[in-house]
């Protein structure tokens, strides 16, 4: 064996030794955490919220150098602003913490309680998943929402950040692993994979010895494709966020235009972002226009159908591949479609069954298209990018889940939470 691939296969058996005692850390950890008092980890995660705020300057400047480097390699646009963190976006993480604090404890709440014919009574309870492994690539938050949110459910985590956010990642985590220890709980409670290595999300993907009970991707098609083909173990993920707005035939103008203008543009490198608008053919000839107008004249590149290249020379033709990409940036493709049953039809061919929304003052077909569209998210008048877990009340998110599988939406504390069942007997026997 030459030189080289003696130091090939030490490394790659450093790595897999360094992250199997990740897993084992965190197996240990999560026995610890499934007893711990919600005081107590109330107490954590306040003290998390504090370290952040401690850390704050030297979390900023990390993040100053990821971002250089992010920008001087010819990122995106919108993947920088994923990535980047000034004093408000950092306060806003500190508070986040502080918000999963105050939401109700969901271990050990009674989900059904039943008696059988022979006495005996059944009662179902939650119970921590165990440890929850999340990779994730250039938000740096999803280091504090994802380790607050397993705190409070019980659970233990190992997160693997991107290398573009790694710097930034590793000050969190540590701020984190800091309220952990000040409150008595393991620091290896939330831990962050200490490398920048790829190779350690297939080690991840593996399992860890056991030792990881699920996985919750976060980033680009690339990352959860490759998570969902490969893992073997339980995965909570959205490939894309492949979201529609319609307009119906009996939207309001004005409502549409904020809610249309809302849903692109607030923050195009959301996974609830609107990247196709599709306009009723009944209201067109009024409304497409000044839509189409204002996304245009705030930035927005517009790629659309005939019709709707029809009303503004800025406007370039749509592709059939146009309905089916997520772009995360001022894009949006658009298109004229008959009725209520072909904007429908539409979304189930090209969407992602992520967050699809309807404008109407026309309640029976609104609740139509809340029955009928089968996404994780369906609204009526209302934005897309409500897709959140902070704006549904769960504090904050690890993720969108589109399977149909325990979690769907926002995974926040209760979705990272199973069950078990406690059964009281007086000393009953099968006969």
């Amino acid at each position: 064996m030459s030189s080289a691939a003696i130091r090939t296969a030490a490394n790659e058996e450093s790595l897999a030794a360094t992250m199997a005692r990740l897993g084992r850390a965190a197996r240990a950890a999560a026995r610890a955490l499934a007893l711990a008092s919600p005081a107590q980890k109330n107490e954590a995660l306040h003290a998390m919220a504090a370290a952040i705020r401690i850390r704050a300057q030297r979390i900023l400047a990390l993040n100053a150098q990821d971002v250089a480097d992010a920008t001087a390699s010819g990122v995106a646009g919108s993947f920088i602003d994923r990535l980047t963190l000034d004093d408000k976006r950092l306060e806003g993480i500190a508070v986040a913490v502080e918000e999963v604090a105050a939401l109700e404890d969901p271990v050990g709440r009674a989900l059904a309680t039943f008696a059988r014919p022979n006495g005996l009574v059944i009662e179902r309870v939650a119970t921590p998943l165990g440890v929850v492994g999340v990779i994730f690539e250039s938000r740096p938050n999803v280091t504090a929402d994802a380790g607050a949110l397993c705190l409070k459910a019980g659970d233990a985590a190992i997160l693997r950040a991107g290398s573009d956010s790694f710097r930034t990642s590793s000050e969190i985590a540590a701020a984190m692993a800091d309220g952990l220890e000040k409150a008595g709980l393991p620091r290896a409670a939330i831990q962050l994979v200490p490398t920048r290595d790829r190779a350690a999300v297939g080690e991840m993907l593996r399992g860890l010895d056991g030792n990881i009970d699920v996985i919750v991707p976060r980033g680009g098609r690339s990352l959860v494709a490759r998570v969902q083909q490969e893992a073997r173990v339980p995965v909570f993920a959205h490939l894309e966020g492949l979201c529609h707005v319609y307009v119906h035939a009996a939207a309001d103008l004005a409502m549409a235009k904020e809610i249309v203008l809302n849903a692109k543009m607030r923050r195009t490198g959301v996974c609830g972002s609107a990247e196709t608008l599709l306009v009723d053919r009944a209201v067109a000839s009024t409304h497409l226009k000044p839509l189409v107008a204002m996304l245009l004249d705030a930035g927005c590149a517009v790629r659309g159908d005939a019709a709707t290249r029809a009303v503004d020379a800025r406007v370039t033709s749509a592709t059939e591949e146009d309905w089916r990409t997520e772009y995360l940036d001022a894009i949006i493709a658009v298109r004229v479609v008959d009725d209520l049953d072909a904007a429908i039809d539409h979304i189930e061919t090209y969407g992602s069954h992520h967050t699809d929304s309807i404008v109407t003052n026309d309640t029976a077909a609104a609740e139509r298209f809340l029955r009928e569209v089968d996404s994780a998210i369906v609204l009526h008048n209302a934005s897309t990018q409500f897709a959140d877990g902070g704006e549904f009340g769960f504090g904050a998110e690890i993720g969108i889940a589109t399977g149909r599988m325990h979690a769907r939406g926002p995974v926040g504390v209760e979705q990272l939470t199973s069950f078990k069942y406690r059964v009281r007997g007086s000393g009953q026997v099968r006969p």
